[in-house]
């Protein structure tokens, strides 16, 4: 085999070579970048969930109580254990938090009453969102510095902003217009005063125009139609959704009939379907085991109105002809034959009444004359005890409504009531302090209604309070079908069955004193979502902490 050495000249093995050689800096180059820039966006991925979860360990704490900033800024610090597994500044792998006592909107652990972080929150009870940023931390490159012009990604931050969303369940959906709001008022979140009101008659009178006193249905996914709002409105215990705390939606349009939902409570059945069943399934729509009224019902259940003529309206029922007592319209010691719980003395006389705060009245009652036509004598004070039932309302030397009603109902579960709990109004009619076995919507069982303190008080609802005039200024007149803010929720009492009255029947009878339209309430107090004030068995609180940003 002959061989003959070639011109090392002109030998081109390898020629691609030194090309590979030039190029693979460049490559090596490419893929340190790409390997550290995934290092450092892991690591702000990483740094990002522990200020998530920061926040929402935070969020927690903010309920208004003392304390609750600093007991957010501890859970934020303390209850959380985040590792970055790709930070290598030399600090460890613990992500950490600097802590914070004040309730302010500075430092690391931001407190805030808005959403949009405009308003600083600077006491606990104000705090309602939280911000946490957590301490920096920074990634040294691996290849990058190849190129001799980066060492570090720099300092890394990361924050997040933590509300908590809260609801009220088992309420019926209910709202109304701020009664006392002041005709120019623009806050959509002015608090309504419960303490200031308590005991006071609350006169509700449904319609669209939203304003100050109206009252209207709240947007519910429970079942469809007039037939859903009855059964929200009257079944014990509702299913489906909850009423958020903060922000609700009113329903359109009012049907008289929804209103029987609020009577089965006084153990009045409406006609039809009073008690519907939805989506296959069936209700319960009991009445109070106390549910003393001015009607009465004969032998076949059907219940009216009790009124007298021109001649004996005054004695037959409770029909003031001004704002003041009994005693002092017609004479000492005058009563009416049947009488429920009365309405405040400056509503009670007409439709419209004289209040001064229009709507609101001012807790003044015909207590006397109630304790007359009911008990035969005027000793309530003997038989109510303010440590049992609590102090009377403010500058009121006698209980509310409310109050009495749940002394009636002691008397009645013990079966003590010494005054009349049947009265004969004539006619075959009769007007009944308690459900009667077999009748109207009686249980099965005595006592024939629930009892309340020891479960579901029916004549006891929670209500959403907005500000109508203010929400109107906002977002136009019609407030339907959109989040409305709710900066008050308040529990009041039922005191009378929506009716409509007139003076009495027949010639000189005209005077209209209640619309079917109409609700009558007792302010009880400031509903303590989810607390122990007495509503907690028929209210539940779901509280969910989210993320905003």
């Amino acid at each position: 085999m002959n061989w003959r050495p070639g011109n090392p000249w002109r030998d081109e093995g390898g020629a691609v070579a030194a090309t590979y050689a030039i190029a693979l800096m460049g490559l090596i180059v490419v893929a340190g970048v790409g390997y550290d820039y995934s290092r450092m966006v892991s690591l702000d991925s990483e740094l990002q969930n522990a200020a998530d979860q920061a926040a929402l360990a935070a969020v927690t704490q903010l309920d208004r109580q003392s304390g609750a900033c600093e007991r957010a800024s501890n859970a934020a610090v303390g209850l959380l254990r985040n590792l970055t597994m790709l930070s290598n500044d030399g600090r460890g792998n613990q992500v950490t938090v600097t802590g914070e006592t004040a309730c302010d909107a500075t430092g690391t652990i931001r407190f805030f009453q808005d959403k949009d972080k405009t308003i600083p929150a600077l006491t606990d009870e104000a705090a309602r969102f939280v911000e946490v940023w957590v301490n920096p931390r920074e990634a040294f490159y691996a290849l990058t510095p190849v190129m001799a012009n980066f060492n570090g990604s720099g300092d890394l931050h990361a924050a997040a902003l933590a509300g908590m969303g809260s609801a009220i369940c088992r309420v019926p959906p209910l709202m109304i217009c701020n009664p006392v709001e002041p005709a120019a008022n623009k806050n959509t979140m002015l608090d309504f005063d419960a303490e200031s009101h308590v005991g006071d008659g609350i006169k509700l009178v449904a319609n669209d125009s939203y304003t100050p006193g109206a009252f209207g249905f709240l947007q519910t996914e429970f079942g469809t139609g007039a037939n859903g709002l009855l059964a929200a409105l009257g079944w014990d215990v509702r299913g489906g959704d909850c009423v958020s705390v903060e922000g609700v939606e009113i329903k359109n349009g009012m049907d008289a009939s929804v209103l029987d939902g609020i009577n089965v409570r006084f153990d009045i059945p409406g006609p039809g379907q009073f008690c519907p069943s939805i989506d296959g399934i069936t209700g319960v729509c009991s009445p109070s085991v106390s549910v003393r009224k001015d009607m009465t019902r004969n032998n076949s259940d059907n219940w009216k109105v009790h009124e007298g003529n021109s001649g004996n309206f005054n004695t037959e029922a409770y029909r003031p002809t001004a704002a003041a007592t009994y005693d002092a319209l017609y004479g000492a010691g005058t009563t009416p034959l049947i009488m429920g719980h009365p309405r405040d003395l400056c509503h009670a006389w007409s439709n419209n009444g004289n209040c001064a705060n229009g709507r609101t009245g001012d807790g003044q009652w015909d207590i006397n004359a109630y304790w007359r036509s009911n008990f035969g004598g005027s000793n309530y004070g003997s038989q109510i005890d303010p440590s049992v039932y609590g102090p009377f309302p403010p500058g009121q030397g006698y209980p509310s409504r409310y109050q009495v009603y749940r002394w009636e109902a002691d008397q009645l579960l013990a079966e003590s009531l010494y005054g009349m709990g049947i009265k004969d109004a004539g006619g075959g009619q009769k007007a009944y302090a308690q459900p009667q076995e077999g009748h109207s919507l009686a249980l099965d069982e005595a006592p024939w209604g629930l009892v309340p303190g020891s479960g579901l008080d029916r004549r006891r609802i929670s209500v959403a309070v907005l500000n109508c005039n203010a929400l109107r200024a906002k977002y136009g007149n019609s407030l339907n079908n959109r989040e409305l803010e709710v900066p008050t929720w308040i529990d009041v009492f039922l005191v009378e069955p929506s009716q409509s009255r007139g003076k009495c029947q027949g010639k000189d009878c005209n005077t209209v004193y209640t619309e079917k339209f109409d609700v009558y309430v007792e302010l009880i107090e400031r509903t303590d979502i989810g607390g122990d004030n007495g509503s907690a068995a028929q209210t539940i609180r779901r509280d969910v902490p989210y993320l905003i940003q």
